[in-house]
């Protein structure tokens, strides 16, 4: 059993390939490092996903999110970092990933980024969150 952190997402395969629905993970223990400071970042992560063939497998998912623990990132950077490795890995149809960073200096910091697959086109509403 892995104990260590790592970038290593894996997936599994749809069980219904062929149907649109949606997937919604939240991990509210969520951290990186402020890349000025060195001090915690704390931010809950949302992810909201349509699957294509693969659905993302969560214990890597998981391993994935504890690597940017020791990390200096910007808010900005890590959501977008995010949102690129979940797409190269799954390949879904749609994915937003959303970051509520928790405040810092008395600002208090929402990241969204979205992707949608070329030539998709939803039978599900898509909003923002």
């Amino acid at each position: 059993m892995p104990t260590q952190p790592n970038r290593d997402l894996e997936t599994v395969d749809n069980p219904k390939p062929d149907r649109d629905y949606t997937i919604r993970l939240c991990m509210p223990e969520f951290t990186c490092l402020c890349p000025r400071t060195g001090q915690p970042d704390f931010a809950t992560i949302h992810i909201e996903y349509v699957p294509g063939a693969k659905c993302i497998e969560l214990k890597s998912l998981k391993l994935y999110m504890w690597s940017y623990r020791d990390q200096g990132a910007f808010h900005e950077a890590v959501t977008n970092q995010i949102l690129d490795d979940f797409v190269s890995t799954c390949q879904p149809r749609f994915v937003r990933i959303t970051a509520q960073f928790n405040v810092r200096g008395g600002i208090d910091t929402t990241v969204t980024a979205d992707y949608r697959h070329p030539g998709w086109n939803s039978s599900l509403p898509i909003t923002a969150t």
